[in-house]
């Protein structure tokens, strides 16, 4: 059984590959939103967002805060692609071809395993070009190649949980449309968490409601990895939530399929 859970899947990872081969500008457009907020960040507000974190000169505080902004960024990245994986999911839905594959003798869990990997691939591939844009506006990672794999680590991790929660919106809606709109949900989060800003300068209700949200700790986490902030219990945090989302996910995903009609 685990033989043909690991071949089936193995199928549609190739599946899920051929689609953002013939399509990459997917990928190209996952990573633009990521790169404009970030160049608009850096260039058009960066002096002085900088100028809060404790830059003195406008080149100092553009620095600062591209320092502390690029991590969020990241995230960012990962939430974005969470709109082509629901997007892909809706599409074999509206065209009947996940009903087919039901029909057919291969492990059920392999067809969302097959997107799942697919699309963190993906957000990868997308991660790395915004990573590249980072380096050439000025971010430079302050600690060593151990700390940025554990970084790429959470990230992946993150983009697990996150691809998960958008394979069953895509399950869930009706509509291609619905699936695109669907996930932005999760760039709320990315908004309100600190990403862009320390929780501590904002407002009670909304500083509490961005400490106590799954994307936070895991900024910080990432921030602290790449830039030698302190980490502490943060990590533990943050990869905590990044295994409670891919449970609901998982979970969520795999009853929406089990549900849908054979044809």
């Amino acid at each position: 059984m685990t033989a043909m859970l690991v071949t089936d899947s193995a199928t549609m990872l190739r599946r899920s590959l051929r689609r953002m081969r013939r399509y990459p500008s997917l990928t190209f457009f996952i990573a633009v939103i990521p790169v404009v907020l970030l160049l608009l960040f850096a260039f058009v507000l960066g002096g002085t967002m900088g100028a809060g974190l404790g830059g003195t000169a406008v080149a100092s505080s553009r620095d600062a805060y591209i320092a502390y902004v690029v991590p969020g960024i990241l995230l960012i990245t990962a939430a974005g692609a969470a709109t082509g994986t629901a997007i892909s999911v809706a599409m074999d839905m509206t065209e009947g071809i996940i009903a087919r594959f039901r029909t057919m003798s291969i492990a059920r869990s392999s067809v969302l395993a097959g997107h799942v990997v697919g699309s963190v691939i993906q957000s990868v591939l997308a991660l790395a070009i915004v990573f590249v844009v980072a380096l050439l506006i000025g971010f430079r990672p302050t600690t060593g190649p151990l700390e940025w794999l554990a970084a790429l680590g959470l990230y992946v991790l993150t983009s697990i949980a996150i691809v998960w929660l958008s394979v069953g919106m895509g399950l869930v809606t009706d509509s291609v449309e619905t699936a695109s709109n669907l996930p932005q949900i999760l760039l709320l989060f990315a908004f309100t968490s600190s990403a862009f800003v320390p929780t501590d300068s904002m407002p009670g209700p909304l500083a509490w409601f961005a400490e106590n949200q799954p994307f936070t700790p895991i900024i910080e986490t990432i921030r602290g990895l790449l830039t030698g902030t302190p980490v502490g219990s943060t990590a533990i945090l943050a990869v905590a939530w990044c295994l409670v989302l891919t449970a609901i996910g998982y979970l969520w995903s795999r009853r929406l399929y089990e549900r849908i009609p054979t044809q």
